[in-house]
């Protein structure tokens, strides 16, 4: 495909393909693996930090469907790769339904292939910072049913939005358009040591985003629903299959993760 028509920028690294390249995807390019490389000066364990954010994102969908929630909208989803969330979803409950929004053109080109046999998952080019547009979006609203409890998926992407973008109130809209009972999964980068601070210097600098906010910015992107167990807290520590490790490293501490049920 060329790139150009496909209207893909590969002068500059985007936020989709930048995490493809952490997860050792091949739907990258060479600006996008320059980006990393860059990461990598301040924060050794970036590729390590993706895969735990990776395994949040299963364990936590996991644990949504054990709750009864048998739809999800995943914003910002990124580049499809594996374990994706309708993968967890779908063997949890085969009548999962999925939409992913991503306002990378990459991502619609390679969701609408892998998902072209599944009817219970789409793929929305959109950009999240417009809720009203994405939740009338007709893809949305065939397979979401709003009476229905939804689980809200911002895993990895508000870091992406500047504070002057209001991510709190974008939070707000999706979260005002679900019925009761519905979850908010939120995992962001986190402002949890001095190598924190390095790599967000990076992002700002090379990518134009990348906000490393403290654990209570975070948490007040829950105000308002019920933050369950174990809280917000770093992704290996969030409900893990085995034993947590009792000292963490700057790279298990990198990222912070939770999940919130709307009363």
């Amino acid at each position: 495909m060329d790139a150009w028509k496909a209207g893909i920028d590969t002068t500059r690294p985007s936020i989709a393909r930048a995490y493809d390249v952490v997860l050792n995807g091949k739907d990258n390019f060479e600006v996008d693996r320059a980006f990393v490389a860059e990461i990598v000066k301040v924060v050794p364990e970036i590729y390590d930090v993706a895969t735990y954010n990776r395994q949040i994102l299963g364990r936590g969908v996991r644990f949504m469907c054990a709750e009864g929630v048998t739809q999800f909208i995943d914003l910002g989803s990124g580049l499809p790769t594996v374990e994706n969330t309708h993968h967890v979803a779908q063997r949890a409950n085969p009548e999962a339904r999925v939409v992913y929004v991503d306002n990378d053109p990459m991502v619609l080109a390679h969701g609408r292939a892998l998902l072209a046999e599944n009817e219970n998952t789409a793929v929305v080019t959109s950009d999240l910072r417009d809720p009203a547009s994405i939740l009338a979006d007709p893809a949305v609203r065939e397979l979401v049913d709003f009476d229905r409890p939804v689980g809200v998926m911002l895993v990895g992407i508000l870091h992406h939005l500047h504070d002057d973008e209001d991510p709190k109130g974008i939070v707000e809209a999706y979260m005002a358009a679900v019925p009761p009972g519905s979850h908010l999964f939120i995992t962001h980068f986190c402002d949890s040591s001095q190598e924190a601070r390095d790599a967000e210097k990076k992002f700002l600098a090379l990518l134009g985003t990348g906000r490393f906010r403290t654990p209570e910015e975070i948490t007040a992107f829950f105000d308002g629903f019920e933050l369950l167990e174990p809280g917000l807290v770093p992704l290996p520590l969030w409900r893990p299959d085995e034993p947590a490790p009792a000292n963490l490293t700057v790279g298990q501490r990198l990222m912070y993760g939770g999940i919130a049920r709307k009363g």
